[in-house]
C-alpha cells in the first residue's frame, strides 16, 4: 500500500510549472476563507472551506472548486484565481478537501461504485451537502451552481456533471478524464491504470452511454455545459484524454465530433467549440500547446468563469443577511505534523517572509522518495524538524543529479529547475513545529540518471537524509 501511495504522486493536481508566476490571491478586504465543520451528510469524510465575498447578490451563484490528489481546499484557494474573481463577480466558492478514500490519499473518489451513481454515497454526496449548506446559509442560487477543478478535481468536475446534471449549470475541468474512465478501484493506480496509462480509447457512443446509463439512469432533462482544458505535453494525465472527454460530452449533447468553430484566443491556446443548432456552445475544448501537468495557469480561471457565465452583470449586491458559518476562519497555516503521504496540492508562490529561524545543524531530517519511469520521475521530500524550536519560514537547498530538470512542483516554489535548487515554503506551510513535518515534491524529466540528491540543507543547516 505504501508503494501505491507513493505512486499517486503521478496524479499530482494542479501543480505549478517552474518559472510560471501565479500570484497568491489575497482579498483586499475583510472576506476570508472559512472552514465549516457541520455541513450535513458527509459519507466521504471530507472537509469544507467556503469563500464568501463581501459584495454579492442577494442570491449569489455557487462555484465548487476542487483540488488535485494530495491537495486540500486551502491550497487550491491560495494557488488559483477563483477567489479573487469571486470578489469581482460576487459568487461564492466552495473548496472541498478530499480525504483518504480506499487507501488513495486526498484524491476525489471517481472510481468506486458508490461514487458513480446519483445519491450512491462517497465524495459526491458530501459535495452535494456542501452545496445545500451554502444555499441555506447564504441563499445561494440553486439555478446557478457550477463545478471546476484541476487534475483529480478536474476528474471530479466531469464526474459531478454526469452524476448530478440537474444540479450543475456548467463546469470547467482542467486536466481531467471522462466520467467512468476508471473502471473501478483496481484500475486507479496510475502505473497500471488503463485510464491514465494512455490506453483508453472508447467510442463516443460508449462514453455517452456511460453517462446516460450509469450516472443518472432515466434522466432526460437539460445537461450542464462543459469546458475542457489540457496541456499537449501532459504525461501524467495524458493529453489524449482530452479528446476522449470531448467525445463523451459531444455524444451526450448529440453533437457532431466536428467543431462548429476553432480559434486561438491567446498564444498557444487552441480552442474548439461545439455548438447546438441554436448556436449555444455546449462543449468547449482548450489545447494548451507545450503545457504539462500545470493547469490552470494565469488567465485560465478567468476564461473558465467567462464560459460559466459568471461575468455577466449581477443583481444589486447586498451585505450578508445570515449568521456566519459554524467555525471561525483559520488563523494559522494548516497543520503539518500529519501531512499527506501521497500527492501534492495546488500551490502558488509564497507570500510569507524569508526564513527567520535557521535550525542548528542536524536538527532537520529529509526523507526522500523517488519514482521513475522512462524519461520522467516524481520526487517527494518530507522535511522533519528534529530540533528543539519551531521553524518559521524555510528554504531547502539540494542539488539535482545531472540530467534531471524539474517541470512542475507542489507545496513549494523551486528555483532554478536544475543543478542546485532552492525550494521555498508556501504561505500555508511556512511553520514546522518541533517534531512536525511538511511534504513537498516535484515532477522532473531525466536522461537516465534517476538518483536522488545526496545532501539537503534547511535554512543553511545540513539535514540528515533518510
Amino acid at each position: 500500500m505504501r508503494i501505491v501511495r507513493r505512486l499517486l504522486l503521478g496524479l499530482a493536481a494542479s501543480v505549478v510549472a517552474v518559472g510560471l508566476v501565479v500570484p497568491a490571491m489575497t482579498p483586499a478586504h475583510a472576506a476570508t476563507l472559512v472552514e465549516v465543520t457541520n455541513f450535513g451528510n458527509n459519507p466521504g469524510g471530507m472537509r469544507m472551506h467556503v469563500y464568501v465575498p463581501d459584495n454579492r447578490p442577494a442570491n449569489p451563484a455557487i462555484v465548487v472548486a476542487m483540488h488535485g490528489c494530495g491537495g486540500n481546499g486551502p491550497g487550491f484557494y491560495s494557488g488559483s484565481e477563483f477567489a479573487s474573481l469571486a470578489d469581482r463577480y460576487g459568487y461564492i466558492v466552495i473548496y472541498p478537501s478530499a480525504m483518504q478514500q480506499a487507501g488513495f490519499g486526498n484524491c476525489f473518489d471517481v472510481w468506486s461504485d458508490a461514487a458513480k451513481r446519483r445519491g450512491g454515497g462517497s465524495d459526491p454526496v458530501s459535495i452535494m451537502s456542501m452545496i445545500n449548506y451554502v444555499q441555506q446559509q447564504y441563499r445561494g442560487d440553486p439555478n446557478r451552481v457550477y463545478a471546476t477543478g484541476s487534475s483529480s478535481g478536474g476528474m471530479m468536475t466531469n464526474h459531478m456533471l454526469a452524476v448530478y446534471p440537474d444540479v450543475f449549470k456548467a463546469g470547467a475541468a482542467f486536466m481531467g478524464v471522462p466520467y467512468n474512465c476508471f473502471a473501478n478501484a483496481a484500475d486507479y493506480p496510475p502505473w497500471s491504470s488503463q485510464c491514465t496509462g494512455g490506453n483508453m480509447n472508447r467510442t463516443p457512443q460508449q462514453w455517452g452511454d456511460a453517462v446516460r446509463q450509469q450516472a443518472y439512469p432515466g434522466y432526460t432533462g437539460p445537461r450542464p455545459r462543459v469546458q475542457l482544458w489540457h496541456g499537449t505535453a501532459d504525461t501524467l494525465v495524458p493529453y489524449s484524454l482530452l479528446q476522449e472527454a470531448v467525445e463523451q460530452w459531444t455524444n451526450v449533447f448529440g453533437l457532431s465530433q466536428t467543431p462548429t468553430s476553432s480559434d486561438t484566443p491567446q498564444p498557444n491556446w487552441n480552442r474548439r467549440r461545439f455548438a447546438d443548432s441554436s448556436g449555444t456552445v455546449q462543449v468547449e475544448a482548450y489545447s494548451i500547446q507545450g503545457a504539462g501537468h500545470s493547469l490552470p495557469s494565469s488567465g485560465m480561471a478567468a476564461a473558465a468563469i467567462t464560459f460559466l457565465g459568471l461575468t455577466n452583470p449581477s443583481p444589486t449586491t447586498a451585505p450578508p443577511t445570515t449568521a456566519p458559518p459554524t467555525t471561525a476562519p483559520p488563523t494559522t497555516a494548516p497543520p503539518t505534523t500529519a501531512p499527506p503521504t501521497t500527492a501534492p496540492p495546488t500551490t502558488a508562490p509564497p507570500t510569507t517572509a524569508p526564513p527567520t529561524t535557521p535550525p542548528p545543524s542536524g536538527a532537520c531530517r529529509v526523507t526522500a522518495t523517488l519514482n521513475a519511469w522512462n524519461s520522467g520521475l516524481t520526487a517527494n521530500y518530507r522535511i522533519t524538524n528534529s530540533g528543539t524550536s519551531p521553524v518559521n519560514g524555510w528554504s531547502l537547498v539540494f542539488t539535482l543529479p545531472s540530467g534531471q530538470t524539474i517541470t512542475s512542483g507542489w507545496n513549494a516554489t523551486y528555483s532554478p529547475s536544475s543543478g542546485q535548487v532552492t525550494a521555498r515554503n508556501m504561505s500555508y506551510n511556512a511553520s514546522i513545529p518541533v517534531n512536525g513535518s511538511v511534504d513537498i515534491g516535484f515532477q522532473a524529466t531525466h536522461t537516465g540518471n534517476t538518483a536522488r540528491p545526496t545532501a539537503f540543507a534547511l535554512n543553511g543547516a545540513s539535514c540528515t537524509v533518510a
